[in-house]
Parts: C-alpha cells; structure tokens; sequence
C-alpha cells in the first residue's frame, strides 16, 4: 500500500477533441506505463467503436510512478474521461473518485460550451483545477487571448495554466510536477472500517463481474469477506489489481487509491455503481454518499429483427447496463414488431453508442423505434402519469393538460454564424435568454423543448455553422404544451411504431413528410394501400400506394373485345374483395427508413 501523501488522483476533463487522451498517452509514456514500441495512439480508447469515430465513450483510469524534483516518487492515478455531453454522467462518476483535475482547453479554438460544463461539474465535486493550454505547437494557437477567456468565461485564475503540446510532449513533465504541487493527496485512515467507493463495473468472460473501487478508508486485500452496503450481497475477494494500463495484481488496496477487484460475482444484478464496499467483520458506521442516479431524457424500443433472439438481447442488455449505469431498460411488446425492449439513454449519440455496441460486441441484428421524450399527463379523472411510448397514449378527450421536458442550452459560435444559430432555435420554439460575447465568439443561451432537440437539431446547428458551433444542455423541467399524437394508419389499420407525439403547429407537416416517405418504401401489392397520417380521428394527410396490375388478357388473341373486358371486370371485382381483407406486410427496412425521417 502506498503512503497516501504521495498519492495523487486527478481526472482529464475538456470539451470533444481537445486533447485528453493524446495528452494521457504522453503521461503514460514518460512515465513508464508502457515501452515505446508497445504505444499506440489514444491508448485507453479501448473499444473500436471510441478509435473509428475518435472519441472517448468510456473513461479509463491508469496508475502511474512519477519521480518528481524533490527526489520522491509519487503514486499519479489518471482518469481520461468522455468530452460528449450525453456521456457528462460517466464524467460526474470520475470526479467523484478524484480530489483534482485537469482543465485541458484547445490553444486554438478556446473555451468550449463542454469544457464550461465540465469545469462546473469539477467545482462542484470540491476539486482543485489546473488549466492547460494544449496545441501550442500549431501556429494559429493564441495563448494570451486563451488564458483571459479562462478567466472571463470559466471565471478560475488562468495565470499560471500550463501551455503544452500533447502531441509532440513538450511541457508535459511540468504537469506531472504541476499535479505534484498544487493538487491535494487524499485523506483516508488505514486503521479505519474498509469504506469503498463502486465507481465502475463491467463483465469479463472468465472472471465474471470486475469492480473498479477507490478505497476511502481501511483497505482491500485477497480473500477478505466484503459486503455491498446498498444491495446487503456479500462476496469473498478473489483478486485485486490495478492498470498501469496493463493488468498488475497488488497484495491490497490503501486509502485513496484506486484499483480493482473480482470475487466471482456471476449475477450482473449484485453490483450497483455507487454502492459502498465495507469488511463483513467490520463494517463502516455510514456508507458513502454514492451517485445520483442518471435521469434517461430520450427513449427508443429496440426489438430483435429474428424474434428467436430476444433472449439473447435480454442478456446483452444486462452485461451492457453494468458497464454503463446511465442506460435504463424494460421489457415491452409491439404489435408491429413483437416483443423487445424500451430502453432509456442520455441522448441520441448515447442511443446510437448503445446500438452499434450491441451489434457489434454481441452480434445482434436490432430494429430501433422513433426516439421519443417523457411527457407527463394529467387525465380529466385527475390521475397523474408519465408517456413513454407514443403508442399508449390515451384518448384525447380524457387528458386535461399534457406537459413536455424543456432544456437549458449553451452554445457557443463564431459572430459569422450567429444568425442562422439563432433562426434555427426560434424554428424549434426556443425562447432566447441570454446573449453574450467573449472576443468574437458568441455564448447564447436558449430554452428549448427536448422533443425538438432529439429529432435533428444537433445535426442541423453543426451544418448552419460549419462545425463551429458547440453545444451543451440540462433538464430545465417541464411546461404544458399544445401537443397531439400523429398516428399512421396503413389501410385503415393504425401501426403503433410510427404513431409521435409532435407539438400542433408541425403535426401536420411532420405526418405529410411521413406518409410521402412511406408511399416510396412500402412495395406494392395487388391491390391499392392507403397510408394515411391521424390526428385523433381526423385524416390530415394521405398518400396511396397503386396496385400492381397483372396481365389477364395475355391468353386473348384477337377476338371480340367483350372477352377481354370480361376478364379485366372480373379482375376488378376480386381487386376490391382483395383490397377488403388485404394485409399489408411493411418490411423491417421500411420502418427503419422511415425512423430516420429526423435526418433529411
């Protein structure tokens, strides 16, 4: 166990593609973590989903040895974190296991709408920062400029910020001294009952569950008896270990570090992030404060496309919850669809993260419904209650008052981009409330209904601002508002996976686009298809899909013409009786093309 004054924990924190994990690469080479040859760009990006897109989805914790210039080698434990807003809470998570970080801003773009975001979830976690102006080997980096907007924007005193190049190296050994320094060592009492801290778990096939812990107090070794306070499960120590990012086992775990354990936990439901490891011997008075719970803002279905593999998902699922606690599941039937999952995420790139790891780490072919928001409803009966899905949505005359989640966002753009920014927050129904300047780059902030930000607003500011434009939100709670189903009806026979909940001024719009898109992907059948768009029981848009005819007349050479028209009355009549009792059969791609109606 190491002397916990020469420990220091910290996490990396800044907005998406400033330079954190470039910047924990150079950490780990210099000191020691890995060889030279064994380096690889963005080393704890460990998924390929995080290297193909260049992002951090995950965060990563190493520990390193460095030998700093008073002679003594201190014990660095790094956290590299995620930069996406819909990965803050894995963010929150990190801090809550350090007592420091390290603000990385971009010497060339400046202060970003999540840098400011996760420069006040540290602040609130009691953390010392250390600004670093990182890229100062590029030749449009503006240092000076950089540090005042720290100061204005963020409001932490920027003089002594650090200026590095993660890239080529330079300046990081006076951050690893930095973080020597200024950052505090944990407090902890070795003596004490064990308290630790569950920060993350994830399932390995051979070990079962693995739990990365900070121990607070006391310690952890192999073969102790430890009980998770919030669950009561008790569990025997098979190994503990920490990264260096290769996996090192270690006789125990002291006050303030941070590593991980296995006990052949097999049951996924016996580790809950946040929960307090305590000796089952000597247990701790109180258990520690944990993690608010993440609260899903958009929700999806996910159903099997093969309905035999719906077990298979439901396990997927569960191995996929433990590694990432901010996503939330039940099961649920669909008529269109059979049965599957309703599943909560954070945002639409959390959603799509959550699908392209199912189908890639467990094999899975997957139908995903329109994402859609939680509205509350307060029916005429007086009865209060929360809409998932759009589907179970009641009839209209029985609800008083229908309410909808509103955002408070930041973004911040360039001057010249400004005006269409603004044009397309007014399009969505946002209402502006503040707009100010820091050099020529505007922070507006805006409150915006979620159900308009879910479909294709993140998309639509990046192409109005050349990608200049960042963006950042959090729950503002909820607001009534003029909302109303749009149901498709396909043949007079509703089809409750298209069925949204739009606010009145765009339904019809919305259900007009939708039926067009339909009419061009529905295949035709023998008989004409009428898709129609509902509002409660009024039809406001309409399309029909004409019927293949086929060749009746192919066997009449010549002849009377009273023959043909026979054949081609006969046709028409069983047509109708078709049409009658016809059912259409809308293939998987269908739905799935029309589901990504948002992106046009």
């Amino acid at each position: 166990m190491t002397d916990p004054a020469h420990i220091r924990n910290f996490a990396i924190i800044a907005h998406i593609d400033h330079g954190k994990s470039t910047l924990a690469d150079r950490m780990i080479e210099m000191c020691g973590g890995l060889q030279k040859r064994e380096m690889t760009s963005q080393v704890l990006d460990t998924m390929d989903i995080e290297r193909e897109r260049g992002i951090t989805i995950k965060a990563q914790t190493v520990r390193l040895k460095h030998k700093a210039k008073d002679g003594e080698t201190y014990t660095l434990n790094l956290v590299d974190t995620p930069g996406h807003v819909d990965f803050s809470y894995e963010v929150s998570r990190s801090l809550a296991a350090c007592e420091g970080s390290l603000l990385v801003v971009d010497a060339t773009q400046g202060v970003e709408a999540q840098t400011l975001a996760n420069a006040y979830l540290a602040v609130d976690s009691g953390h010392e920062m250390i600004p670093v102006l990182n890229k100062i080997d590029l030749a449009s980096a503006e240092l000076e400029r950089i540090r005042q907007q720290v100061e204005d924007v963020i409001g932490i005193d920027a003089s002594d910020a650090l200026p590095i190049s993660a890239k080529t190296g330079a300046g990081v050994e006076d951050v690893l001294e930095a973080l020597v320094e200024r950052l505090p060592p944990p407090e902890g009492d070795a003596e004490a009952p064990l308290k630790a801290l569950l920060v993350d778990s994830w399932y390995d096939q051979y070990l079962g569950v693995m739990i990365l812990v900070r121990v607070r107090d006391g310690f952890l070794k192999k073969g102790m008896r430890v009980r998770m306070m919030g669950l009561g499960s008790l569990h025997e120590i098979d190994r503990v270990g920490v990264f260096t990012p290769k996996t090192e086992l270690v006789e125990a775990l002291g006050p303030g570090e941070i590593g991980f354990i296995t006990a052949s936990i097999k049951n996924i439901s016996e580790c809950e992030v946040g929960d307090t490891i305590t000796e089952e011997r000597r247990p701790t008075a109180e258990p520690l404060v944990g993690f608010q719970p993440s609260v899903p803002v958009v929700f999806c279905g996910l159903f099997p496309a093969d309905s035999a593999d719906f077990e298979r998902l439901r396990e997927s699922l569960a191995k996929l919850s433990l590694n990432d606690s901010s996503f939330h599941y039940e099961a649920e039937t669909s008529a269109a669809l059979g049965m599957g999952f309703s599943c909560g995420f954070l945002g639409l790139l959390h959603l799509e993260i959550i699908q392209e790891r199912l189908e890639r780490e467990f094999d899975l072919d997957l139908v995903a419904t329109a994402p859609s928001v939680v509205y509350r409803l307060k029916t005429t009966a007086g009865e209060e209650f929360e809409l998932h899905n759009p589907a179970d949505m009641p009839d209209p005359t029985k609800i008083r008052l229908m309410e909808e989640p509103w955002i408070k966002a930041n973004i911040m753009v360039p001057d010249d981009y400004l005006g269409p920014v603004l044009a397309l927050c007014e399009e969505k129904r946002g209402e502006q409330d503040t707009l100010t300047y820091v050099g020529n780059r505007a922070l507006v902030t805006y409150r915006l209904p979620l159900n308009e930000v879910v479909f294709d607003f993140y998309d639509r500011l990046k192409s109005h601002s050349r990608g200049y434009a960042s963006f950042d939100y959090q729950l503002d709670g909820y607001r009534e508002g003029d909302l109303v189903k749009v149901g498709i009806l396909i043949n007079g026979e509703p089809v409750d996976s298209l069925s949204m909940v739009l606010h009145r001024a765009q339904a019809e719009t919305r259900g007009r686009a939708l039926c067009l898109r339909l009419k061009d992907l529905i295949p035709r059948q023998l008989f004409k298809v009428a898709i129609q768009a509902a509002i409660g029981g009024k039809v406001v848009a309409r399309e029909t899909v004409s019927a293949l005819r086929k060749d009746v007349t192919a066997k009449c050479y010549g002849g009377d013409v009273t023959r043909k028209r026979k054949l081609l009355d006969r046709q028409k009549r069983g047509k109708k009786r078709m049409r009658q009792f016809g059912n259409v059969e809308i293939p998987q791609e269908a739905f799935l093309a029309a589901l990504k109606m948002g992106e046009d």
